[in-house]
């Protein structure tokens, strides 16, 4: 296993991170990184706010449900689904550009999460960890507040990076699902319920959580995630946010 391969499988989320700031040099490469990505025609269907205002980090992390590790770190980066740039070069050239769709955000989605990614291998390799923050999606009217967002631009993901602390550097990285149930042939594959529940086994078995009751897990995941609060208001702000992409 090659350098690059055996930090793609060791690197876990830090949340974490010393008292030691990232220096501009390395924050470049980092953030460059971002640009050399992958993107769709060309267009680098994106933007990426640096947040250095120690004050808007802090209002953020509450945003983002009062995690406060979020405003303790020392690099804070939001990577914006963004159409708005394109739109408004057409329009500036008379184009007499039509609205946005929900395939244009799709696809900038997919621009700004390659980018965000780029800088999540670039900061492992320089010894500094990260952690996505989906949270950004939520509290929509705020965050077009603070980050004086126009009608086509869209957060898709907040990252913060940092030098972890050894507690954090030494955590077990959760055991990730087997890929039989994740990668498919040809066609998608749906799961019956033994499926599922021997999936969800074999991981628990290699996390030597040995006697857990998987059906109670599973119930507990719903409702601890996919039905909570967080998880309502994310929806909530994702409807709103794409509305402008929508036709009425």
């Amino acid at each position: 296993m090659n350098e690059t391969l055996r930090q793609i499988k060791d690197r876990k989320s830090m949340r974490i991170f010393k008292n030691k700031p990232i220096v501009a040099e390395l924050k470049k490469e980092i953030l460059n990184a971002a640009l050399q990505a992958p993107t769709a025609g060309g267009m680098m269907l994106y933007s990426i706010i640096d947040i250095t205002d120690e004050e808007l980090k802090k209002q953020l992390s509450v945003e983002c449900d009062n995690q406060a590790f979020i405003e303790k770190a020392p690099l804070v980066c939001i990577f914006l689904a963004d159409y708005q740039r394109w739109y408004d070069a057409f329009d500036l050239e008379n184009c007499n550009p039509r609205t946005p769709g929900e395939g244009d955000i799709l696809l900038a989605y997919t621009d700004a999460i390659i980018a965000a990614q780029n800088t999540v291998v670039a900061a492992e390799s320089l010894g500094i960890g990260s952690c996505y923050i989906g949270d950004i999606i939520e509290n929509c009217e705020n965050i077009r507040e603070l980050l004086d967002l126009p009608n086509y631009v869209v957060p898709a993901a907040m990252l913060i990076y940092g030098y972890p602390v050894e507690v954090q550097k030494n955590r077990k990285k959760p055991v990730r699902f087997e890929e039989q149930y994740i990668i498919n042939e040809n066609k998608y594959r749906r799961l019956n319920k033994e499926q599922h529940i021997e999936m969800q086994k074999i991981r628990n078995e290699k996390a030597n959580f040995l006697n857990k009751d998987i059906s109670e897990d599973i119930k507990d995941l719903c409702n601890r995630k996919y039905m909570a609060g967080f998880s309502l208001e994310m929806n909530r702000s994702a409807s709103k946010y794409l509305k402008k992409f929508r036709k009425e």
